[in-house]
């Protein structure tokens, strides 16, 4: 499948909509606290040393800003993008739902907008598709069958990890705290933008699993799965361990409890295992199959093109 360059314009235009939007909050969080360095250190969880003011953004915005511009230069480059843009817009779409429910007015307007644009997505990426009829259109690549099946490994046990912690805090707060992780309810502290962190994990252990099914199989479009599953993975992981450096909990590891020492496993494995899902699936894919030269019997051989390409 293929998509028209009117929905590649139309997927690059809301792709651009989106990071654009990410960008003003992020700019507004850089002239509230005056240092990119103390925006970065409350991306990574580090919020003990906010006293100028509270930021509206988390990492999870800085991301989907990234995200969203690879889409948005996939969507012009490459007439293969409509799984970038369906990708894209599904888990924007996913991220942003709890900020219906936010009660600070810009958040709230910020979901709806990103909302609308997500969906925009959603619809181009799948009414502007279309079979590429032509012997000559190249198909997308699949992802070859040892690097795929790496990143599959790698992404289903993020997934697992995943859910063994939630399953584990599910455990250890009381229920009100483990209900409002996921509605985002008053004993939960966080930015205004970001998503509750049991939703977020929710989130994110689907995109895990959902990309590691399309990786096994080494479907066309485990490519823009994968590589949005291990930009959050490595991400989360690398904010992760640079909390855990900057308290030095690294040098003081065999005394920490076991849930810290797992924690901190955790964020390597992270930021280890997103960066090697990056790079397994961005590599060369497998050649595609060359179409048979001849028609089937009884077939008459196809018309040539109108007008014909290049050294027909």
């Amino acid at each position: 499948m293929t998509v028209t360059r009117p929905a590649r314009l139309t997927g690059a235009a809301l792709c651009a909509a989106l990071a654009l939007t990410a960008a003003v909050w992020i700019l507004k969080d850089l002239a509230a606290l005056g240092s990119p360095a103390d925006l970065a250190w409350y991306w990574a969880g580090d919020h003990h040393f906010l006293i100028r003011g509270r930021s509206a953004t988390s990492l999870t915005d800085a991301v989907l800003l990234v995200v969203s511009a690879a889409a948005a230069a996939a969507a012009i480059r490459s007439r293969h993008a409509a799984s970038a843009l369906a990708a894209t817009g599904t888990v924007t779409l996913a991220l942003r739902l709890p900020g219906l429910w936010e009660p600070d007015s810009g958040a709230l307007v910020t979901a709806l907008v990103e909302l609308a644009l997500a969906t925009g997505l959603i619809v181009t990426a799948a009414v502007g598709r279309r079979p590429a009829t032509a012997s000559y259109e190249p198909l997308p690549t699949r992802p070859r069958t040892g690097p795929a099946v790496a990143a599959g490994v790698l992404l289903a046990t993020g997934a697992l990890v995943g859910t063994l912690w939630e399953l584990y805090w599910a455990t250890e707060l009381p229920p009100e705290i483990t209900v409002d992780r996921f509605t985002g309810g008053r004993s939960i502290m966080k930015a205004a933008l970001a998503p509750p962190p049991g939703w977020l994990s929710l989130i994110l252990v689907a995109l895990y699993g959902t990309a590691a099914v399309a990786a096994f199989s080494r479907a066309r479009h485990s490519r823009a799965f994968g590589l949005l599953a291990g930009a959050f993975l490595a991400a989360g992981g690398l904010a992760e361990v640079a909390r855990t450096t900057r308290y030095e909990l690294i040098g003081d590891f065999v005394d920490l409890p076991s849930a810290a020492q797992l924690s901190i496993l955790t964020a390597f494995f992270g930021l280890l295992a997103g960066i090697a899902v990056l790079v397994l699936l961005a590599g060369r894919g497998a050649p595609a199959e060359a179409p048979s030269p001849y028609p089937p019997a009884g077939m008459p051989p196809p018309a040539p093109p109108y007008p014909p390409p290049p050294g027909w």
